[in-house]
């Protein structure tokens, strides 16, 4: 994960997020294929950016950090591919819940 941080730093309030496996549904013995699947909206936190820079000039921290479990919206963010791994980048606005 560290090699991670080195290439890509998000700016502003944007963070990176590594979206999380969704568990292998079976519904009444079919297994659903990975391409008719819904891509998963919970993700990991990989990095974030320093927060967004206010009208009056000051900087707004953002709330995640690195490591957090969060629940974003549906087609929230842009994808990204980084060393071979899909990842998302996104503001924080996206986010709508961290995951405990």
């Amino acid at each position: 994960m560290a090699k991670l941080k080195a290439k890509v730093k998000p700016l502003q309030d944007r963070i990176l997020v590594r979206r999380l496996d969704a568990e292998e549904e079976e519904i009444g013995g079919i297994i659903i294929p990975d391409s008719a699947k819904e891509k998963p909206q919970e993700g990991e936190v990989v990095a974030t950016g320093p927060g967004k820079v206010t009208d009056d000039g000051k900087r707004q921290s953002i709330e995640v950090k690195e490591g957090d479990k969060v629940l974003f919206a549906k087609y929230a963010g842009t994808e990204v591919k980084v060393e071979g791994e899909e990842l998302l980048i996104m503001r924080e606005d996206d986010v709508l819940a961290v995951l405990s």
